[in-house]
């Protein structure tokens, strides 16, 4: 495929940013005919030191210092501009320097970008020689709002780094993924907890899931880790338990649901009804549980110019952090919320851009002693 087509609704990942010219690996159409990419994410087996957010801005600040110290003479006068140009007559340009890579490892530094069609390393895994520290998924590009869920966002990203800079927090646990979008967060998961519920909404989206989990299954330490692929819609009450559709609960799982210790969320609000269509869920499942259940959710502030203010505003966020804020004002129910938002220092294992933006919040609900009736919150 030479290019993507942008339209006026089209929202596009920063971690899909298209190289120009470049030829890159389409799989297949989804079922709504929508182009399929691979993309391959190494796990780094020791961290990256650039965890730190704005640590890319400091790096650039510190490359522009040297630039201007190159166009100065020592005795400071300025150089000629003729020496910043090349033997054609071009501007050459200083670049930013790249991380170097730590001292006696063998371990190639790889961004998650699209595979060109050429790579070797994707045709020997397609001949059965897989690399364990390889995650390779599906995904869309360049989609409709409606279709987000298909993309591969640095949210995501966030949240894996989180799940493997913890691994005693979530060994051998029951663990529910509200939006699993293509599933990336989910298969880390299973690295570690016992059973995953990865839900989402979609029967196009849940296949991408199921997809993405078979392609990744070497990652699986053993057959007692599981990824379940679930249906599971926020603006329904009731989970779907009808046979006759391919991802619907059995009543053992229903059962088993009850057993969730934790619920992760991974960049999923970006639409005020959707997010209020989150809390709803959170509050009802969490109101069931009869012990104590901890729910992680990562976001990105994302900023925008919009017309109605005439300034620089994060809505989705700000309707994100009022939901956070009713939650645990919340008095009538069967739990308690308490919500704290963690720090953002933890080891990063894939190698993307860690923007300060990036924030991970902490809900911890906890069964009261004495039960009040059960009623849905009218404040989401």
């Amino acid at each position: 495929m030479e290019e993507i087509t942008f339209h006026h609704d089209t929202v596009l990942s920063d971690v899909h940013m298209l190289r120009p010219g470049g030829r890159h690996l389409m799989t297949h159409l989804n079922n709504v005919g929508q182009p399929v990419f691979m993309s391959r994410l190494v796990i780094l087996a020791e961290r990256c030191d650039s965890h730190e957010p704005g640590s890319d801005l400091k790096q650039e600040s510190a490359t522009s210092q040297t630039v201007k110290q190159a166009t100065e003479e020592p005795d400071g006068e300025d150089r000629k501009v003729e020496s910043l140009l090349d033997v054609d007559g071009d501007l050459d340009i200083i670049h930013r320097p790249r991380p170097n890579l730590t001292e006696g490892s063998s371990r190639d530094w790889t961004r998650p970008v699209v595979l060109k069609q050429s790579n070797d390393v994707m045709e020997q895994e397609d001949e059965g020689h897989w690399l364990k520290d390889v995650i390779r998924i599906e995904h869309t590009m360049a989609t409709p709002m409606e279709d987000v869920g298909k993309q591969v966002w640095r949210g995501a990203l966030f949240m894996v780094d989180f799940i493997l800079s913890n691994p005693v927090m979530f060994r051998g646990a029951t663990v529910l993924e509200l939006g699993a979008g293509t599933g990336l967060t989910s298969i880390i998961m299973a690295t570690i907890a016992k059973t995953v519920y990865c839900t989402d909404v979609g029967e196009d989206l849940l296949q991408m899931c199921k997809r993405n989990i078979a392609l990744n299954k070497h990652m699986l330490k053993s057959a007692d880790h599981e990824v379940k692929v679930r249906q599971l819609d926020w603006l329904q009450d009731d989970l779907c338990t009808d046979v006759a559709v391919e991802f619907s609960w059995t009543k053992e799982e229903v059962a088993d649901l009850n057993n969730t210790s934790i619920i992760i969320a991974a960049d999923v609000c970006y639409d005020d009804d959707l997010t209020d269509g989150l809390f709803r869920t959170l509050y009802r499942l969490c109101n069931n549980f009869p012990h104590t259940c901890t729910i992680f959710i990562s976001i990105e502030k994302r900023m925008n110019f919009t017309l109605q203010h005439m300034d620089v505003s994060c809505e989705a966020y700000d309707h994100f952090v009022h939901c956070m804020n009713q939650l645990q004002d919340l008095e009538n129910g069967q739990c308690s919320f308490r919500v704290e938002q963690l720090p953002s220092n933890f080891d990063q294992f894939i190698l993307y851009e860690r923007v300060e933006q990036l924030e991970l919040w902490k809900v911890t609900a906890t069964p009261l002693p004495f039960k009040q009736a059960r009623s849905d919150p009218e404040e989401f």
